[in-house]
């Protein structure tokens, strides 16, 4: 890898083209194809921006959804190609870009140093004989593609007949990614499919070759070590390797989040440290078993990584968990949402970003799978619910269906962010009112309309952006933007350029020098305290399970905080005053959380 760190995948716009921006350098980034219309709408218009020949395919095309996919991962790696065949071409005296790629490389890169010599030289031999060294040695940034499982429509034709299970959406999702010609990870994300898995295992592309390598790659984004071994082992039976393990944490993260039973990010990657080598052999072992079924002889383990990601914010957080965890990249996730080099967030958006305070970033009931999610306050998609509910008028109209989960009123799935579902909903609730079947305080009324109207509409809102930013935007197309930021992101008060960012990751500079900062790991247990509150504050009364739930999450944070206290002490000198610091917030925190049950 060139470099220690990653861009993960970042909603559905704000990624959708960031290879196009730094793979060039080295910066390996993940792009989400939940949305082929986007996928579509972005060939197009990078096509015409790099004179590429442009065909549409239209959505009636038979397998319509994959081609698209396919056409949209060929393009961006095409123009890549081009994009590192320019730089090995050119010169350092004429291509500022060719200068970038060796300035951002992490100072233990060989090719750093190499770099700081050819500037110092003076010798005209030496300078040339370098620079052939150096342009030799420039690598792409890696194409990753992010699946989410578990949302994986299944389609009709024109004529409303059910189509096989192949064409739908996760799995023709996952065919386009096979079918494409670039060989990256494929990132999958939000629990296990079985269906899908097994579908990945009809395809020959995620098998090794006769030299034992593997074009098409496999990670799994867990947010626990069990989900991790469970999910790994399944597809190791299936004969499918899973060549990396990106760790996200529960609640520090953008988008969805996924709070399990308190487990906390350090204790995760613990445990993933100290089972490394023997999860691997034991995987290997059932995945060399699985492929000579297959008359496929391996001999040797394919390579398998461990990345994680959730609320990183300064160089020393990206050092300390590289060293101490043995990880091999770090993902930084939303504070590239203010890189306008690297993320395509709209000019209105990208502002709100910047000057937002903590207040305005918080955990919501927003998405329509019902999974808390991150969302943010000033989004125009926020303002535009809010003026929907206050015109009578909840709810969004559902045109791409990609989230429709619901058949509480119909044996055809619908979105409960659409306003067809909220309306029927809110009468349904007027009903239960009149024949009082409920409680019809005030309180409870409003309590009960809030979860019903809570639900945005994501499909459209989390694509809107890059309509915006490229103004490519259709006539009467609703754009107003959805975003999900994690917490981290409140910390990062200005837009900063793809050098900056870079340079405060390698711990070149710091962007938050003079800014009041609790540790990821002080902010993630308090993230896991609020949440717990909160869900003993929603269940007052629990049942016998939620009373479990609460039971175990409680233990988990604690165990969680005793684990920082010992890593503090056999880490951090006692002279050390972050180590005091430290300590004492875990104190107040393990305080808290006491509290929350006494």
């Amino acid at each position: 890898m060139v470099h220690t760190f990653h861009i993960p995948v970042l909603g559905l716009a704000f990624s959708i083209d960031s290879p196009l921006k730094v793979a060039q350098y080295g910066i390996s980034s993940a792009v989400s194809i939940v949305d082929d219309n986007l996928t579509e709408r972005l060939r197009e218009y990078h096509s015409k921006q790099n004179d590429i020949h442009f065909e549409l395919i239209k959505k009636n095309e038979h397998d319509a959804r994959a081609k698209r996919i396919t056409a949209y991962l060929n393009m961006m790696q095409d123009i890549i190609d081009k994009q590192i065949n320019d730089l090995k071409e050119s010169s350092f005296d004429n291509n500022e870009s060719l200068h970038q790629y060796f300035n951002l490389l992490p100072v233990k890169h060989p090719a750093y140093n190499l770099y700081l010599d050819y500037l110092i030289t003076s010798d005209s031999s030496k300078k040339n004989k370098l620079e052939i060294c150096l342009k030799n040695m420039i690598e792409p940034g890696d194409i990753n593609v992010n699946i989410m499982s578990k949302v994986d429509k299944v389609n009709r034709d024109e004529e409303g007949n059910l189509l096989d299970r192949k064409f739908s959406d996760a799995t023709a999702a996952l065919r386009g990614f096979a079918n494409s010609k670039i060989k990256s990870t494929l990132v999958l994300s939000a629990g296990m499919n079985p269906k899908l898995y097994n579908y990945l295992a009809e395809l020959s592309v995620f098998f090794p070759n006769e030299q034992g390598e593997l074009s098409k790659k496999v990670c799994l984004k867990v947010s626990d070590y069990r989900s991790a071994y469970i999910q790994a082992k399944y597809l190791a039976k299936k004969g499918i390797w899973v060549s990396e393990f990106r760790v996200e944490s529960g609640l520090n993260c953008g988008g969805h989040a996924f709070a399990t039973e308190g487990f906390l990010l350090g204790p995760i990657l613990e445990e993933f440290k100290e089972n490394r080598n023997s999860l691997r052999q034991e995987l290997f072992n059932i995945y060399q078993e699985a492929l000579a079924a297959k008359n496929i002889i391996l001999t040797d383990s394919p390579a398998q990584i461990i990345s994680a990601q959730g609320g990183v914010g300064t160089g020393n957080e990206q050092k300390f968990l590289l060293d101490y965890y043995k990880l091999d990249s770090i993902g930084w996730g939303s504070p590239f949402l203010l890189v306008p080099e690297a993320t395509t967030v709209d000019d209105q958006t990208l502002q709100a970003l910047a000057t937002a305070d903590k207040d305005d970033f918080y955990l919501s009931d927003s998405s329509p799978l019902g999974v808390p999610l991150h969302n943010f306050r000033k989004s125009t998609a926020e303002a535009q619910r809010m003026e929907r509910i206050d015109k009578g008028r909840a709810g969004a109209p559902c045109t791409k269906k990609y989230l429709v989960s619901n058949d509480d009123f119909s044996s055809e799935l619908i979105c409960t962010a659409s306003r067809v579902y909220q309306n029927t909903k809110l009468k349904e609730l007027e009903l239960l009112q009149e024949l009082n079947f409920i409680d019809s305080s005030a309180e409870n009324i409003e309590k009960l309309k809030k979860e019903i109207t809570s639900k945005t509409c994501l499909c459209e809102g989390l694509a809107a952006s890059a309509y915006l930013k490229y103004d490519i935007a259709k006539k009467k197309e609703n754009t107003a933007v959805s975003i999900c930021p994690g917490p981290n992101t409140a910390y990062f008060n200005r837009t900063y350029s793809l050098s900056e960012m870079v340079s405060h990751i390698y711990r070149r500079i710091d962007l938050l020098k003079d800014v009041d900062r609790p540790s990821i790991f002080i902010n993630e247990i308090r993230l896991y305290i609020d949440y717990l509150e909160k869900f003993i504050a929603s269940n007052p009364i629990p049942d016998e399970k939620q009373k479990e739930y609460i039971h175990s999450f409680h233990n988990q944070l604690l165990n969680g905080i005793n684990y920082y206290k010992d890593l503090a002490n056999k880490i951090l000198k006692q002279e050390d005053n972050r180590r005091d610091l430290f300590l004492n917030q875990l104190e107040t925190e393990k305080q808290k959380l006491s509290s929350i049950l006494s």
